[in-house]
């Protein structure tokens, strides 16, 4: 299938999210049964037009807004439309990729670019972004990044320096979409400042009995510093750190004056944690 078949099929799920405020502006895409996934950063209050690929209109409901994540979810009044086709797989530098959306009014542009990576960017925490080199535009956000055959891989969310654009991981578009629950370690935690550097940790208060952090022993009092990859800057770090299922992940932490690691494990569909010394 060539580029301008791939961009058709791409159009025909892609859709113009129009709100009351002109400024507004954005594209998603949808399932059959009419729900919508865009970037949360550009739905805000009001009412909401949903244009699709052949101009037919709906007024859109919001039903869940995630803002950690930027992701919104919208219900159309309508259903047996034709679906974006989702890849589950990661996507790997070099690959071609393809964008389709609204951009400065354009109404299906497309554009193509090819990956540069996977993973955190600086200055943005821990989350995993794809990052392409693409041409993209206000108006892009909230639209799909998918592979040269068409299948959905992830969600443009912004435009970062040097014209590198950066895309939601669909696994975690998956999770949204399906309401599955994020994991978690079972903590209530507090920053404190641990030294002059401005370093900063995250002092335990509570563990939920049963808990992946419970079943490797960490215990009230206990002051977490990082990861064995990053220490801790801020709270979100933590839930950044923690957001990918079926993560194995390495916490270190502060008992008294001793630095001590923990490894814990999460998925989704069941939770359990092991000891590294």
């Amino acid at each position: 299938m060539g580029i301008g078949e791939v961009g058709e099929s791409l159009r025909r799920s892609t859709v113009h999210i129009r709100c009351v405020d002109p400024r507004r502006q954005s594209a998603g895409f949808w399932d059959s049964d009419g729900t919508v996934v865009t970037n949360a950063h550009v739905i805000g209050r009001g009412a909401y037009w949903v244009q699709l690929w052949d101009g037919e209109g709906f007024r859109a409901e919001i039903k869940v807004k995630g803002d950690q994540r930027d992701l919104a979810k919208l219900k159309l009044a309508t259903s047996g439309l034709p679906s974006a086709k989702f890849r589950g797989d990661a996507v790997r530098p070099g690959e071609l990729v393809v964008a389709v959306g609204n951009p400065l009014g354009f109404t299906g542009a497309l554009t193509t670019g090819v990956v540069h990576a996977a993973g955190p960017f600086s200055g943005l925490g821990r989350k995993t972004w794809v990052q392409a080199a693409i041409r993209l535009a206000p108006g892009n956000s909230g639209g799909p990044l998918a592979d040269a055959a068409g299948q959905v891989v992830r969600i443009n969310t912004m435009i970062v320096a040097h014209g590198i654009a950066l895309a939601i991981p669909s696994a975690a578009v998956a999770d949204f979409v399906q309401n599955r629950a994020s994991p978690r370690p079972g903590i209530t935690v507090r920053p404190v400042r641990i030294d002059r550097r401005n370093r900063i940790g995250l002092v335990i208060l509570s563990v939920d009995e049963g808990s992946p952090a419970a079943q490797v022993s960490l215990l009230i009092g206990d002051l977490l510093t990082g990861t064995d990859n990053a220490p801790f800057t801020m709270t979100a770090d933590l839930a950044d750190a923690i957001a990918e299922p079926g993560l194995h992940l390495k916490l270190r932490f502060l008992r008294g004056d001793r630095t001590r690691e923990r490894e814990v494990v999460f998925s989704l569909g069941r939770r359990f944690a092991s000891e590294a010394a």
